[in-house]
């Protein structure tokens, strides 16, 4: 009952920081763009492609990008059978933050979680490896540090087995 609970809490969590989230962002319409290299330009939210999912949003002052990717489908193993690589960038005023600590979670559609690391690859380049085998919504909860503070980033990952 406890994990029922729980997964219903966090749920209702995910949906109320998404919605705030998306409140404060603006965006440039098809009719008036907004202008080249601004945070105004980049693109928030989520889609879809092959076996890649990204997703984008603002996270306080910093843009936030994230890829969900088959390791398969990039010709990689992990030593320990993981799935799927989580890559995140981060940036602020249209740089990229190169050094910050940060740690992942990955909520299965079964409530089981998994928490790693962000392992940094140079470049302002992140990421962990994860276990994603039940389709359905998995929820990925991002915190992170970096100089000017801490920061959290929430979303869905819809994953659809093969």
């Amino acid at each position: 009952m406890k994990k029922i609970i729980t997964a219903i809490i966090l749920a209702g969590l995910f949906i109320a920081t998404n919605a705030g989230a998306m409140d404060g962002m603006q965006h440039g319409t098809a009719t008036e763009p907004a202008a080249e290299g601004s945070h105004d330009a980049m693109q928030h939210g989520s889609t879809s492609m092959d076996d890649k999912f990204m997703h984008s949003v603002m996270a306080d002052d910093v843009h936030t990008e994230f890829q969900i990717m088959d390791l398969a489908s990039m010709n990689m193993k992990d030593p320990e059978g993981k799935t799927h690589h989580v890559m995140a960038t981060f940036m602020r005023d249209d740089k990229k933050i190169e050094t910050l600590a940060g740690k992942v979670k990955l909520i299965a559609p079964s409530g089981k979680e998994q928490i790693a690391d962000l392992k940094d690859y140079g470049g302002g380049n992140f990421a962990a490896n994860f276990t994603i085998d039940e389709p359905g919504k998995w929820g990925v909860i991002c915190l992170f540090k970096e100089d000017n503070g801490k920061h959290t980033v929430k979303f869905w990952y819809e994953h659809k087995q093969m």
